[in-house]
């Protein structure tokens, strides 16, 4: 009987339920404006003809009480990305470095369906002989 009690508990032990995974805590909800609304106020906020470099803009979001050493990496990809968007225009530097600026977007104008009417019905096409021949 001795051997049949060691036997018994190896058996035991991968019977066992696993050890329960401790859940983290649950993620508190960020609080203040995302990095790029951050950059993009900076920007704007700026009155250089040639933008702002990246260095000021990190100066500038230090100073706002944004831990810039800790998110380096957060601060490049949300320039990147609003230079990707078109909010950003990078006046100097490839990349995350240079300098920026905000692009003029021009008021998007959607013409009426009457005046697209319009303009394609008084558009015509006139094959080139013709053209040759009426001089």
């Amino acid at each position: 009987m001795a051997e049949e009690a060691p036997a018994a508990a190896p058996a035991a032990s991968p019977a066992k339920p696993k050890a329960a995974k401790k859940k983290s805590a649950p993620k508190k909800p960020r609080t203040g404006p995302s990095v790029s609304d951050l950059i993009v106020k900076a920007v704007a906020a700026s009155k250089e003809r040639n933008g702002v470099s990246l260095a000021a803009l990190k100066k500038n979001l230090a100073a706002g009480g944004y831990d810039v050493d800790k998110n380096k990496a957060r601060v490049k990809t949300a320039v990147k990305s609003l230079v990707a968007k078109g909010t950003l225009v990078q006046t100097k530097g490839t990349g995350a470095s240079g300098s920026f600026k905000m692009s003029k977007k021009e008021p998007s104008h959607k013409p009426c369906q009457q005046c697209s009417h319009k303009a394609t019905s008084q558009l015509t096409v006139m094959p080139i002989s013709l053209m040759s021949a009426g001089s």
